[in-house]
């Protein structure tokens, strides 16, 4: 017969082994959606040797200069001290662990949509990472934008918390093309021209927007066929985001090629199915110049 304490050590084994098992996973496909949505590049100053996730990025917009923040788990500069639930209310409700409303800057408009699962597996996968201190860089943001209590009025405009439904009717693949590019991935972020309070003008969803970020246009991606993609074949969209090169042999230039960094990291049925969606949306002009 088996010593009590080995016993025990065993039976003790029988919970940790799966548990830690189950932690894994979760970490793994956390990275999954952390590729697909481009974390790193927001949350990492490359231009100037910032460490992975430490914060420090500008991006210019009209409203000023915002700063990406620390998300690595330090502690006393980072999100070490955040729970699940505080993570969980930032990507969903867009309030920080402080009780704060967070600037539409930070994408929480689009990571509404994410689901439980998916956010708390991003959690996990941000808490295994290397903890970095660095402080976070204040914004530079123009009077009066930089007010807090004015995002209440914002979010009653142009905030819609989630998460994203499906779509009765369409299929399982077409739904997943919507939640990636949607929620995940956040394309209308950037291919969606923006009022003059900076909410997403979604009469004219994914149809362009003249002042993308840092300045940058971001194109029309709808499938009309003079300024969008409505000459591209399903299999040349999937090219781009597997490898970033156009049907005319040209490629992508940042911040696409930070997106591309991201989606070609996805499985084919993924990048598929985005392919999908976007061939599915209403052929929009361009908006602007």
């Amino acid at each position: 017969m088996l010593p009590k304490w080995i016993l025990a050590v065993l039976v003790a084994a029988a919970f940790v082994l799966p548990a830690k098992a189950q932690d894994q996973a979760a970490i793994e496909r956390g990275k999954y959606i952390f590729t697909a949505a481009d974390c790193e590049s927001c949350h990492t100053d490359k231009k100037n040797g910032g460490a992975p996730l430490a914060g420090g990025r500008a991006l210019a917009t009209p409203f000023g200069t915002f700063y990406g923040r620390n998300i690595t788990p330090d502690k006393a500069t980072g999100i070490g001290n955040w729970t699940e639930a505080q993570f969980h209310r930032a990507l969903r409700d867009g309030i920080d662990d402080d009780g704060h409303y967070l600037f539409p800057v930070f994408p929480f408009p689009s990571f509404t949509g994410m689901s439980d699962r998916d956010i708390s597996d991003l959690y996990a996968y941000l808490m295994a990472q290397k903890p970095v201190s660095r402080k976070n860089t204040q914004h530079d943001i123009k009077f009066p934008f930089g007010f807090r209590p004015l995002l209440v009025f914002w979010r009653t405009l142009f905030f819609k918390p989630g998460p994203l439904a499906p779509v009765a009717g369409q299929s399982e693949e077409w739904n997943r093309g919507r939640y990636l590019s949607e929620a995940v991935v956040h394309c209308e972020e950037c291919h969606t021209p923006r009022n003059f309070l900076g909410g997403l003008d979604h009469a004219h969803a994914f149809a362009g927007n003249p002042q993308g970020p840092d300045g940058q246009k971001a194109p029309n991606i709808t499938p009309d066929p003079e300024t969008g993609l409505g000459k591209w074949k399903l299999d040349e969209i999937i090219d781009v985001l597997r490898t970033g090169t156009t049907p005319d042999g040209d490629t992508v230039d940042p911040p696409m090629a930070d997106v591309v960094d991201g989606t070609s990291k996805l499985s084919d049925p993924d990048r598929h199915a985005i392919a999908v969606y976007i061939q599915s949306l209403p052929p929009l002009r361009a908006t602007g110049k």
